[in-house]
């Protein structure tokens, strides 16, 4: 696909998500700003595009920083956060800071600068433990983690600006999203990369709950493509997308697949329940699909077989920015 925009600006473009936009982006000969204040994304990310973009560390709690660097600017991808649940459970007022504070900032950046649109990370956390299954749009959100509270907040006030001042704006609410990147190295990833992890050291993983749990994984390109689809997007009714496949895999058998990627035979560990976790989500897509044009391409089976041959290849250390 083409875009039709020539300059933009990815906030926590050096994070997991954020360095696949980068790179589509530079791909399509676009002029790329990143900007990242280096405290869960990797220069290592980027490494590779390195005289392609243009990388500024910084913060977007710092709303002269993100004034600054958004001028000329076509369309803004923020994707900066605490992402972070059980984070935003111990350090409620902190993480607000960032994903609140710091996404009026962006917001406000981007109206001072006449930015065209902006697109911004949202999550299936706003759904809560409603019991619906699948998620659409239209149910009632129920955050029940800071976090959660903090991403619908950000949708709403991109609500706002639409209504109040005319910006052209796009919340994607991102399910389980895995791939090449997604750091293993804090306590807090993605459960692929931990799995990944756990099984190429030989080490048993810890699961919270019975295993019996599932989740509704995309493909962090796939995630990519929804981004682009999203930026180039007119002005709709509607500016709240699922971005899933529609499908779903425990996390138990999520751990007998990459065993079997790994050769390896493990039994896996059980915990408790973590405060704030989601027993069941699977994402409706049918809003993506008619109204972007967002159709996923990687089967699960062809994204862990992707991530794990990325994961095979990295150094068994932990990364650092």
């Amino acid at each position: 696909m083409g875009i039709s925009f020539k300059k933009a600006l990815v906030t926590g473009g050096a994070g997991f998500i954020g360095s696949h936009i980068v790179d589509a982006l530079i791909g399509k000969g676009c002029d790329v700003i990143v900007i990242d204040n280096l405290s869960t994304g990797h220069m290592s990310n980027l490494e590779h595009t390195k005289g392609k973009m243009s990388f500024c560390q910084g913060d977007i709690r710092d709303i002269d920083f993100i004034m600054k660097k958004a001028e000329g600017c076509d369309v803004i991808f923020h994707q900066a956060a605490v992402v972070s649940v059980p984070l935003t459970v111990e350090k409620p007022v902190d993480s607000a800071m960032v994903n609140e504070i710091g996404t009026i900032h962006v917001l406000e950046a981007a109206r001072k600068n006449h930015v065209k649109k902006v697109v911004l990370a949202s999550s299936c956390a706003v759904y809560g433990d409603d019991p619906e299954i699948p998620k659409n749009e239209e149910m009632v959100a129920r955050p029940q983690t800071p976090y959660a509270a903090q991403k619908y907040s950000n949708e709403q006030y991109a609500r706002i600006y639409n209504q109040l001042y005319g910006m052209n704006t796009a919340c994607l609410r991102y399910f389980n999203v895995y791939g090449p990147r997604q750091d293993p190295s804090s306590p807090y990833s993605g459960v692929i990369s931990i799995f990944m992890t756990r099984a190429a050291k030989g080490e048993s993983p810890l699961i919270y709950g019975d295993g019996r749990q599932f989740r509704d994984f995309v493909f962090v390109k796939d995630v990519v493509h929804a981004n682009l689809l999203a930026a180039g997007l007119e002005k709709s009714d509607k500016n709240v997308f699922n971005i899933g496949t529609g499908s779903y895999i425990r996390i138990n058998k999520l751990w007998d697949m990459v065993c079997r990627l790994s050769g390896a035979s493990i039994e896996a560990e059980y915990a408790p329940p973590r405060a704030g976790d989601i027993l069941e989500s699977v994402a409706n897509i049918d809003n993506a699909k008619k109204i972007l044009g967002f159709e996923p391409e990687y089967a699960f089976e062809k994204g862990i077989e992707k991530t794990f041959e990325w994961y095979r290849n990295q150094p068994q250390t932990e990364r650092r920015p």
